[in-house]
């Protein structure tokens, strides 16, 4: 197991890691997720000894990393880190050294990115730490590296941790998610863990041949978001979603009615906001 204990990191006045604290457990894969500047980054590089911490600790198998354990980490950071006069076997066979094609110059963005993640697994890792993995690669790609991770999580036991903008991608792979904002943990856990810390009682109803906001004369009903016909509304518990769908069947026609459950990406705009 991978263990960030109460990291701390500043540049000048700036606070970039403020006592973050998580674990990446082997055979999961964890989604380390923010806005810019949230530090992911720095904190993935403490994790690996490109940066030091001013305080706090990381720990593999419970014991202090040295570079004899970072050699059976993989690392793909998000800025492009190969040697562009290198032919790609070559570059391979340098990087596994130390720890198929034209020149690297001339690959696409997305080739990069397949170049970087095989240069991450070459040395058949036990910890992948991955910067924005997903960054220039066409929907095949995509693909292609969630089934990479998943294989290497699930069949060969990997500790898997990434950072990735594209949050439904996040929330289709992970395990786990933990969620950084302003240099602190501001939630972690599981999916379902995360939805249940922010339960709402959210219905979706469709209502055709209305302009009405039919739903204002019911106490503790409140429109979360509408969109053209459809509205989603935030229920007080002591409300019957019944008397909601007769209230909507008196309005107009009933297009659609049904729960909703809030994806990750508005979790996300919930808890940074």
């Amino acid at each position: 197991m991978l263990e960030l204990i109460d990291l701390r990191r500043r540049f000048g006045d700036v606070v970039a890691l403020d006592g973050v604290s998580f674990e990446v457990p082997p055979g999961r894969i964890v989604g380390f997720v923010g806005r810019n500047g949230a530090g992911k980054t720095t904190a993935m590089r403490i994790s690996l000894g490109v940066l030091e911490a001013d305080d706090g600790d990381v720990r593999w198998r419970g014991d202090a990393i040295d570079t004899a354990v970072r050699r059976r980490f993989g690392y793909m950071p998000e800025e492009r880190g190969l040697y562009p006069k290198m032919r790609v076997l070559e570059q391979l066979i340098y990087l596994a050294r130390l720890r198929g094609v034209d020149r690297i110059e001339s690959l696409s963005l997305g080739n990069q990115q397949r170049v970087q993640l095989a240069a991450a697994l070459v040395h058949e890792p036990e910890l992948l730490v991955l910067d924005e993995p997903f960054s220039g690669l066409d929907p095949v790609g995509v693909d292609v590296l969630a089934n990479v991770l998943q294989r290497e999580a699930r069949e060969d036991g990997v500790a898997v941790v990434f950072s990735s903008h594209q949050l439904e991608l996040v929330e289709r792979l992970c395990d786990e998610v933990v969620l950084i904002d302003r240099g602190q943990i501001a939630a972690r856990g599981t999916i379902d863990a995360l939805h249940a810390s922010r339960d709402r009682n959210l219905w979706r109803v469709e209502v055709r041949g209305t302009d009405e906001t039919w739903w204002d004369v019911v106490p503790g009903v409140t429109a979360a978001r509408v969109d053209g016909d459809a509205v989603v509304l935030d229920l007080a518990t002591s409300i019957d979603p019944q008397r909601l769908l007769d209230l909507a069947r008196g309005a107009g026609d009933v297009v659609s009615f049904g729960a909703v459950r809030l994806t990750l990406a508005e979790l996300f705009r919930e808890v940074v906001s």
